[in-house]
């Protein structure tokens, strides 16, 4: 479960990059273009947010997993 999560936070990060370097370049302020750079630079911000969300969980779920297996092991230690 936390390495799907760090995946997810690391395509999130590469859509917010890829986001944050539209809004930078001279793209986004083409006529015709989709949305102004302000809604570029928002949607980045927000897709690494998530992103720091993604990894914090998978970091999370690595912890308690390893918590577990060692419980675990002293367990079959004790016994």
């Amino acid at each position: 479960m936390g390495r799907n999560l760090y995946i997810l936070a690391a395509s999130l990060t590469l859509f917010a990059l890829i986001s944050c370097a539209v809004a930078a370049s001279n793209i986004a302020r083409q006529p015709g273009s989709p949305g102004d750079a302000s809604l570029w630079r928002t949607m980045g911000l927000v897709l690494f947010v998530l992103a720091l969300i993604a990894a914090l969980a998978g970091v999370l779920c690595s912890l308690f997993e390893q918590a577990r297996r060692r419980s675990e092991e002293q367990r079959n230690r004790r016994i």
